[in-house]
């Protein structure tokens, strides 16, 4: 009954809500990123949501579009601004993510929406992560965040997809409070965090058959 009706409803009513509350603090940092990054101050990226359904995440930017000489963008370490690294170490760039989740499109807590790029390289188990909605955050977000393994990280979401409940929810939620204000486990994703998935699973399989 809650993860099939109750949810939803609840994560209605809650990101509405916290839209209203947030909305000043959301309107100074729209101002201050358009500012900052002398243009749009938000950053959108196509992310598989529930059955793999793609929609469009929403976040404050962290990052500038510096290219090489080639015209290729910088690693995100050279691009992340001391702005853009503030944002994500009290995690306010997910703030606009409400947005998706009054939509439908996310939730509060759930499996972190991953990039398209990775869904040729799940196995059919961890593909099973996409049975619910993704969320802000979840169950691998208060157990180590980007210090994890992404055996680990697909383990606390699968195990999160198997025990939807109520009292789960409100433990991640109050779990991911106490993370966020300590600022742990949070790096910049290929710098001091994991790998991106799709050349780790790629450098996993050359392994493979190199011990063959």
């Amino acid at each position: 009954m809650y993860a099939k009706y109750i949810k939803r409803i609840l994560d209605f009513l809650l990101s509405l809500t916290a839209l209203l509350l947030l909305s000043p603090l959301l309107l100074v940092l729209t101002i201050i990123g358009a500012v900052m990054f002398k243009g749009n101050p938000y950053f959108t990226q196509l992310r598989p949501g529930r059955n793999e359904k793609i929609f469009r995440m929403l976040k404050l930017r962290s990052m500038t579009d510096a290219r090489d000489a080639e015209g290729k963008l910088l690693p995100d370490a050279e691009r992340l601004t001391r702005y853009g690294r503030f944002l994500r170490t009290t995690s306010a760039d997910e703030l606009p993510e409400l947005l998706n989740i009054l939509a439908g499109q996310m939730s509060f807590v759930g499996p972190r929406p991953l990039a398209v790029q990775y869904l040729p390289y799940y196995t059919d188990r961890e593909r099973l992560r996409h049975c619910v909605r993704p969320g802000l955050t979840g169950l691998a977000q208060v157990n180590g965040r980007n210090e994890t393994t992404w055996e680990d990280r697909f383990a606390y979401d699968l195990q999160y997809v198997s025990s939807v409940s109520f009292r789960q929810d409100v433990k991640i939620l109050l779990r991911t409070a106490a993370v966020a204000l300590g600022r742990s486990g949070i790096g910049v994703r290929g710098v001091d965090s994991l790998p991106d998935f799709d050349t780790y699973r790629m450098q996993q399989t050359e392994k493979e058959y190199e011990s063959v």
